[in-house]
Parts: C-alpha cells; sequence; structure tokens
C-alpha cells in the first residue's frame, strides 16, 4: 500500500513537460492514447501548482501533414468546418494555426486526433 501511495504523489508532482514525457511512452510501449494518459496525469498535477498561472487558452498549430496527407485534409475539413478547398489550403500553408484559443482539453483531443492521421502538430 506504501509504494502506491508514494505512485500517487510522484504522479501528483509531475510537470507538464513531464506528463508530455509519460503520454508519449504510455503511447508508444503500452497503446494508450496520449490524450486520455494526459487528461489523467495533467488532472492531478494542475491542482498541485496552486499559485502558478496556468495557461487556459490554447493554439493548435499544424505543422506538418505527415505521409497522409489526404487523410490530414479531410480531418482537418471535418474538425474546422472549412470547405474541401479551404482546408487543403490549411493543410498546404503548414505550419499554420488551425485552431486558436481553444480549451486545454479541446487542443489535446485536436492533436490527438491530427496526430493519428498522421499530422505533427503543436500546441502554443
Amino acid at each position: 500500500m506504501a509504494d502506491l501511495k508514494k505512485f500517487a504523489e510522484e504522479l501528483v508532482n509531475l510537470t507538464v513537460k513531464e506528463v508530455s514525457e509519460l503520454a508519449e511512452i504510455l503511447k508508444e510501449e503500452y497503446g494508450i492514447e496520449p490524450a486520455a494518459a494526459a487528461a489523467v496525469v495533467a488532472g492531478p498535477a494542475a491542482g498541485a501548482d496552486g499559485g502558478a498561472a496556468e495557461q487556459t487558452e490554447f493554439d493548435v498549430i499544424l505543422k506538418a501533414a505527415g505521409g497522409s496527407k489526404l487523410a490530414v485534409v479531410k480531418l482537418v475539413k471535418e474538425l474546422t468546418g472549412l470547405g474541401l478547398k479551404e482546408a487543403k489550403a490549411a493543410v498546404d500553408a503548414a505550419p499554420a494555426p488551425l485552431k486558436e484559443k481553444v480549451s486545454k482539453e479541446e487542443a489535446e483531443a485536436l492533436k490527438a486526433q491530427l496526430e493519428e492521421a498522421g499530422a505533427e502538430v503543436e500546441l502554443k
């Protein structure tokens, strides 16, 4: 039981960078999607800081379409509500913002979906 308490304390005290690295490990080695892992782990970590101001709005930046450009264009069309021509132009213009000033949860969900389709995505 003491080991679980120690593990819980370690999870609560993870930094944002460590949460991101943990999410990547969970995805690559165990097949757990990073959006779900980040939400589970980031929840307690956010409450642990208390005094630090947390970013509440994020921009979802498409860095590159990756190898599956058509799938990324279709997904961008679906996620943004753009027409096919506008979605293709947005993907061709990468690196470019796809959505701006969205919540952390929405930004992470968009990032996970786009990465699953093969795109490179950054949150700012």
